[in-house]
């Protein structure tokens, strides 16, 4: 008497589970988790300093006194890559003057552009944001580190002079610059 075979052996279930374990490791070394949330966390502080930059533009053109604070302030160590070794650590995030961004953007035509001011998505020591501004001049700058390999070529090539990037993300001479200052050396 021959039975009906309903199901799958042993071995057939072992080698199924042997090939989708092959195919999960290729694909996580192929995306590596660690670097798209580098990546996806530099994209936050591009657009950050993006929307940052044409806030301190719109406030440059629209206020008929602008003030530019001139401490260099960094949201989290004191590490900043600007022209001090050292900055003022800051955990305002407010507007009205007194966030590590030292302008008053309540005074606006119409209100601030921006609600608060933006964070670092990492926050430390090693990536946080920094400004530094010259009212003299009328000239500012903000700092941050960029921690995927997609976007490291941004911090050399951002025309500023904290661009000398070797080894560690980290490196102490190696900030993504953006601004209106010229040569970005606050």
């Amino acid at each position: 008497m021959e039975r009906d075979k309903k199901g799958f052996t042993l071995v057939e279930l072992l080698i199924v589970i042997g090939i989708i374990a092959i195919l999960s490791a290729a694909v996580i070394f192929t995306l590596n988790p660690a670097e798209l949330l580098a990546q996806s966390r530099d994209a936050q502080r591009i657009a950050d300093f993006d929307t940052l930059r044409s806030a301190i533009t719109i406030y440059l053109t629209d206020v008929t006194s602008p003030t530019l604070g001139e401490t260099e302030y960094v949201t989290s160590g004191t590490a900043c890559g600007l022209g001090d070794a050292v900055c003022t650590t800051s955990t305002d995030y407010t507007v009205d003057g007194g966030g590590w961004v030292d302008i008053n953007f309540t005074s606006i035509t119409g209100g601030s552009p921006l609600a608060t001011l933006p964070r670092d998505p990492t926050n430390n020591a090693n990536y946080n944001y920094a400004y530094d501004g010259n009212n003299t001049a009328k000239t500012f700058e903000l700092n941050s580190r960029l921690e995927s390999t997609k976007h490291r070529d941004k911090m050399v090539n951002d025309g500023g002079d904290d661009n000398t990037c070797t080894g560690s993300y980290v490196d102490t001479t190696c900030y993504y610059e953006i601004g209106n200052d010229p040569g970005l050396n606050l």
